[in-house]
This record gives structure tokens, C-alpha cells and sequence, in this order.
């Protein structure tokens, strides 16, 4: 039987027959067919589904994957023969299962791009996003907290050692298109809902979008690299002594003051890259940290 019609009569063709392990009305008749090699998995499920229609009037499109030898099939069947060294000159069984639907889980939702991502903590994964938002989420998808106050999109996010093993406030950082940097504190214990909170410390001193941010393997200080093509090193769990806060605020919100929020200056500014620091690495050194100049057109 030949049910290459369609396909271009120069292409090569080659006997199968196609098996399953499916019970009726999924089973094919045990004869061998010719079938160009050019084809794909979508035409070989094309063809299968032509076969088991063939005078069912009610008969309903069913999706196949195609495994030959134990192996499913991702490429042109012509690729795939060659590259598995299987002649041609046999026929060749092509067995078909139902294609398996994605288990649907619960997504976790930003409202626009997440940028930046770090796993680094074992207890909570942070997020970064074009929303000018950083999320908190648990390993089981829910989002504990929510931090709030960058007014550009956030670029860049990392997880802060703690100064002392075990505390119970975690510490990040978030880097945004604002050109600041923001350090937060939250209790990683469980949360019924979203909580949302802002930074206790604002770090400005870039004349650009800040691009990336590392963290200390310490956790004593944070550097960053900008669009105006240097980089800072920031004072994070260390003490605030030695002119590292310029200002401190209180915002009023719904008649009651708020935690006060502190900025910090800047400890050290490195030049010399001419083009925009996109990523700065802190490995694990204790006075080492590497940078990376990028064009981007």
C-alpha cells in the first residue's frame, strides 16, 4: 500500500508498519506501507489517524507520538534513520502512543517579564520583574511576600547571606532601571497571602540603569554593574558606621508612621569598562569578584 500522496515523488521511501499497544479502535491493520522518509512525527500521526478513520464517520482527530527502536522521534524520519544507522532496505516498525497532555499545574503569575531569578536560598526562590516588583515564592509555587517600591522595571536580584547562620529575617537585594539598588528583610516563616513590603535600605549612586548585582559569599557587601559603566560596592550586612547612611526617612501611610528607611552610600566605585557592565560575579573569594562589558544592539 502507498500513502505518500502529497509529499514530492523525489523523496525516498521506505516499508513500515506501524504497531501499538493501544486496544481498538486504536489498532491498525499488520501490513506494511510506503511512506517517504521526509516526513515528521505530525505527518506519521497524520497518517495513522488517516488509517484508523479510514469509513469511521464519527471518527475524532487523536494526536500520536512516534517511537521507533524505544526512542521517540524528534526529527525528519529520514534524520533519524541515518542517524541510528537502521537500513532502509527493511521494514521498518513505527510504533504509535497517545500523546500525553501536560499535567496542569499552578502557574506562578507575574503581570509583565521576569528578568531575574535566583535559587540560591533553600527555603524561597526570588523573582524579578518588569512590573518594578520583586516575589518571594515557596518551593510549592506560593508567593509569600512581595516587594514593593522600585519605579522601573527590576533587572537583576540576588539572595544575601545572613550575618548571623540560621536568623530568622532573610536578606535580598533587587536592582532596577530606577538606578537604585534595594536591600529587604522578611520573615521566611509561612504567609496565608502575599505580604507586600518595602526596603529598609535604598542604594543610590548610578547615573544609569543598574544591570546586575552580586552578592558577597560573606554577606557583608553587595557590588553593581550599570549602564553608566561602572561598578559599586555597597556596605549590606555589615555595620552602617563610617558615613554609609546619608539619610533617614519616615513615610506616613494610612495615618501611622512606617519602619524608617535608610540610604546608603556608596563604599568604592570601579572604572575603566567603556560599554555597560552587564554581570558582575562574586565566586567564592573573599576580595575577588569578576565583571563582564557588553554591547547591546
Amino acid at each position: 500500500m502507498d500513502i505518500g500522496g502529497g509529499v514530492e515523488e523525489s523523496s525516498r521511501q521506505v516499508q513500515v508498519r506501524f504497531v501499538t499497544k493501544l486496544k481498538p479502535p486504536y489498532k491498525t491493520p499488520p501490513t506494511s506501507l510506503a511512506i517517504p522518509t521526509n516526513i515528521n512525527r505530525w505527518r506519521l500521526s497524520d497518517i495513522v489517524n488517516n488509517i484508523l478513520g479510514a469509513g469511521v464517520d464519527d471518527w475524532q482527530y487523536q494526536p500520536f507520538d512516534i517511537v521507533i527502536d524505544g526512542k521517540y522521534l524528534r526529527v525528519s524520519l529520514e534524520d533519524f534513520l541515518l542517524a541510528k544507522g537502521i537500513s532502509a532496505e527493511r521494514v521498518i516498525e513505527i510504533e504509535y502512543i497517545k500523546v500525553v497532555a501536560p499535567r496542569r499545574e499552578d502557574i506562578s503569575l507575574h503581570d509583565d517579564w521576569v528578568s531575574a531569578v535566583d535559587g540560591s536560598s533553600d527555603g524561597y526562590i526570588l523573582t524579578g520583574c518588569y512590573d518594578g516588583l520583586g516575589r518571594i515564592w515557596k518551593d510549592t509555587g506560593i508567593c509569600t511576600h512581595i516587594l514593593e517600591g522600585h519605579t522601573g522595571p527590576i533587572t537583576s536580584v540576588c539572595v544575601i547571606k545572613p550575618k548571623v547562620e540560621g536568623a530568622f529575617d532573610q536578606l535580598v537585594a533587587t536592582a532596577s532601571k530606577d538606578r537604585a539598588l534595594r536591600l529587604w528583610k522578611f520573615d521566611a516563616g509561612k504567609s496565608a497571602q502575599p505580604k507586600k513590603i518595602r526596603a529598609f535600605k535604598i542604594l543610590k549612586g548610578h547615573n544609569a540603569a543598574v544591570q546586575s548585582i552580586a552578592a558577597e559569599p560573606s554577606g557583608e557587601m553587595v557590588c553593581s554593574g550599570s549602564w553608566d559603566c561602572a561598578i559599586n560596592l555597597w556596605q549590606a550586612n555589615g555595620s552602617d558606621a563610617g558615613g554609609d547612611i546619608v539619610s533617614v526617612k519616615k513615610r506616613k501611610k494610612g495615618g501611622g508612621d512606617e519602619e524608617p528607611q535608610s540610604e546608603g552610600a556608596v563604599v568604592s566605585t570601579l572604572v575603566g569598562h567603556t560599554q555597560c557592565v552587564s554581570s558582575v560575579v562574586w565566586p567564592q573569594h573573599e576580595t575577588i569578584f569578576f565583571s563582564i562589558m557588553g554591547s547591546f544592539y
